[in-house]
């Protein structure tokens, strides 16, 4: 049996929008382009019609992915009042040298780090759980360990 990963309400709900997407629009798309293909006539040498199939499969393995994720989920509910940091807190940090970092902390399946959106299971994640603001936290970073100040934790 999978276990079960932590997401929240949004995450969730981006995930199942991308998969109605991949189902309907995506696959319609990649069907009207092997369509096309087939009609060009000898299928053997069709470049479009082999990059159709690989467009096709790909979708596939994606739409059975976010089935998986979708499945293997349990939805933890934001706001409300919460004592420190957990799935859903919008963060302020403060590092050794001053510079200020904002993160989200979100579900494995949810995490982007381009966002800022953190995995709660991630090394920065696992330090900052349940800490309030003012608390200073060790972090073990891949270029040694860090000290992270959190100067702001809020749920919205």
């Amino acid at each position: 049996m999978a276990e079960k990963m932590k997401m929240t309400r949004k995450g969730y709900d981006q995930l199942k929008k991308t998969l109605d997407y991949l189902k309907t629009t995506r696959r319609e798309q990649i069907s009207d382009n092997m369509g096309t293909a087939i009609a060009d006539g000898d299928l053997r040498e069709s470049a479009a019609y082999d990059e159709a199939r690989m467009q096709q499969s790909e979708n596939e393995a994606r739409i059975s992915e976010l089935e998986y994720q979708l499945e293997n989920s349990v939805i933890i509910e934001e706001g409300g009042v919460q004592e420190g940091v957990g799935l859903g807190a919008r963060i302020l940090v403060e590092d050794a040298s001053g510079k200020e970092h904002r993160f989200e902390i979100v579900g494995t399946y949810e995490a982007d780090s381009l966002k800022g959106k953190i995995s709660d299971q991630s090394p920065i994640g696992q330090a900052l759980a349940g800490q309030k603001e003012g608390a200073k936290v060790m972090v073990q970073m891949p270029r040694g360990k860090q000290e992270f100040k959190i100067l702001e934790v809020k749920y919205e």
